[in-house]
């Protein structure tokens, strides 16, 4: 399996013969940088969507008309996708399973928003925020946490689903910050390797992964910070 970050929250997790993007916020994302966007597309299988804000849905409608790669998100999300002109959805919600012949996504809370601005500025809801497990046949699991606050229930996440990588919010502002995203990884979870995200994306939000690498004290070893565009075999 091979894990890209293309900076924010957006990720490639790469394996057999599937390509996820996860996120795909490429256009108006400072830390993209140059990341070449056909390769990333190339080849792309599918799209997972852990919540409806712009930062994370992205270029999701260009992308999936160019690509023909099914989108996987929470039902309100895909109703509304569903008005930009895409078709090929396999939709879920908090709780639910969908079954591939070789991995697998589970949807489960995060807790965060997840709405959209029509052209009049007006918000409207699209359902829940999510994070996203991905059970991998013969290979890791990993847990995509979405944009997120530290909560209880990520004891029984550990519990029902055991991932082995995650990839965890540590920005602040809109989500845990370095010192909780530490905590939650350290009290909940026995992840094998972390690697943080939606950080160095905006002045707003944290500008490294340096509160959050000191946070994780004896268990800093697990943490790998990547360069927009880097990539980590696991």
């Amino acid at each position: 399996m091979k894990i890209i970050w293309h900076g924010h929250s957006s990720f490639s997790i790469i394996f057999s013969n599937k390509k996820i993007l996860i996120d795909p916020f490429f256009t108006g994302n400072p830390a993209f940088g140059n990341q070449d966007k056909n390769k990333i597309i190339s080849g792309l299988t599918h799209i997972a969507l852990t919540h409806g804000h712009g930062d994370h849905v992205g270029d999701t409608v260009n992308i999936a008309k160019e690509t023909e790669a099914q989108i996987i998100a929470n039902a309100d999300l895909c109703s509304y996708l569903k008005t930009k002109g895409l078709s090929d959805f396999n939709q879920g919600n908090t709780g639910g399973t969908i079954v591939f012949d070789d991995f697998s996504i589970t949807f489960v809370q995060a807790h965060h928003s997840s709405a959209s601005l029509d052209e009049s500025g007006i918000s409207h809801s699209l359902g829940h925020s999510n994070g996203l497990v991905f059970h991998i046949k013969g290979d890791k699991t990993v847990y995509h946490m979405g944009d997120t606050d530290i909560f209880g229930d990520m004891s029984l996440i550990e519990e029902l689903h055991k991932p082995d990588v995650g990839l965890v919010p540590i920005g602040d502002r809109f989500t845990m910050g370095g010192a909780v995203a530490a905590l939650s990884c350290r009290r909940f979870f026995n992840f094998k390797k972390i690697i943080p995200c939606h950080f160095g994306t905006f002045p707003i939000i944290e500008n490294s992964a340096d509160k959050f690498i000191e946070a994780m004290e004896d268990d800093a070893d697990k943490v790998k910070v990547l360069s927009a565009g880097e990539s980590i075999k696991l």
